[in-house]
């Protein structure tokens, strides 16, 4: 283990507190101390010693997806969380990809991966089962049809009969729930299904965060589009596990680092195409 500067002048009491938590986590973790230079320091444990483990569906271009012809993850997130491991001074390991609506669950449970980063909207409902840390990104939701309905109307959707295709357990599920209530919702486990479907006809719209709708319109679908801008005003934030508050801290200060530094407007311009 590896200890800054700030810690050498007091070694047992980052020991003492190193101790405390990692035996309140249990699962056999290992502590690791945060090496940012603005944030507090803060004492961690982490599934693997030495690496932040990530659960990412992977599935939310270009936000978090696999590349085609490496096989490796990518993008915004995945830039971004690695910029993070950077600068706690670890390594960063993505799991193979999940479904989107195990995610939370899997961090809540806790021994299986330190964070989860998969455009998780900040919600009442999660923070009861997980921290978040500062958010990194805001959004709205999308609407997708094809490229010739899109005049469409909410009310227009609103009807006995028609198909609207959304992410299982996601923000835009809970929206089409709630506003289309006399349409059938159809779960689906990621956006490009959804708007596969709408492509060929199965499904008359789909919804999902706007980033990503945008993105697939404008490169993979583009005989559709985003119909409708959804203003649900949300929040991206990193899930951590609630008996892990140090690292929410280190991470939270390494997030004010890479801000002030320039480095996630860089990576909106790479991913999004400009800064928000």
């Amino acid at each position: 283990m590896k200890l800054s500067s700030r810690f050498a002048g007091g070694l047992a009491v980052a020991c003492a507190l190193a101790v405390t938590i990692a035996g309140c986590s249990g699962g056999g973790q290992t502590s690791t101390p945060s090496t940012t230079d603005d944030a507090t320091e803060a004492s961690y444990t982490l599934v693997e010693d030495g690496t932040i483990t990530v659960a990412s569906d992977l599935a939310n271009a270009p936000l978090d997806f696999v590349d085609e012809k490496t096989g490796e993850a990518q993008g915004f997130e995945i830039d971004l969380i690695n910029a993070v491991a950077d600068k706690l001074g670890v390594e960063c390991e993505v799991l193979p990809a999940m479904k989107f609506d195990t995610i939370v669950p899997l961090i809540e449970q806790g021994g299986k991966a330190d964070v989860g980063v998969s455009n998780i909207t900040i919600t009442d409902a999660r923070m009861e089962q997980v921290d978040f840390t500062d958010s990194y990104m805001d959004s709205n939701q999308g609407l997708v049809t094809l490229a010739a309905d899109a005049d469409v109307t909410e009310d227009d959707l609103n009807v006995e009969g028609t198909k609207i295709a959304v992410q299982a357990g996601t923000t835009g599920a809970s929206w089409a729930e709630e506003n289309l209530p006399n349409a059938e919702i159809v779960a689906l486990d990621d956006p490009v299904v959804a708007v596969t479907g709408v492509q060929t006809g199965l499904y008359a719209a789909a919804v999902a965060d706007l980033p990503v709708m945008t993105y697939l319109c404008s490169n993979s679908f583009t005989d559709c589009a985003v119909a409708i801008e959804i203003p649900t005003g949300e929040q991206y934030g990193i899930a951590v596990n609630k008996d892990n508050p140090g690292l929410t801290e280190a991470i939270n200060g390494a997030l004010a680092e890479l801000e002030e530094e320039g480095y996630i407007s860089e990576l909106e311009v790479k991913w999004l195409g400009a800064e928000l």
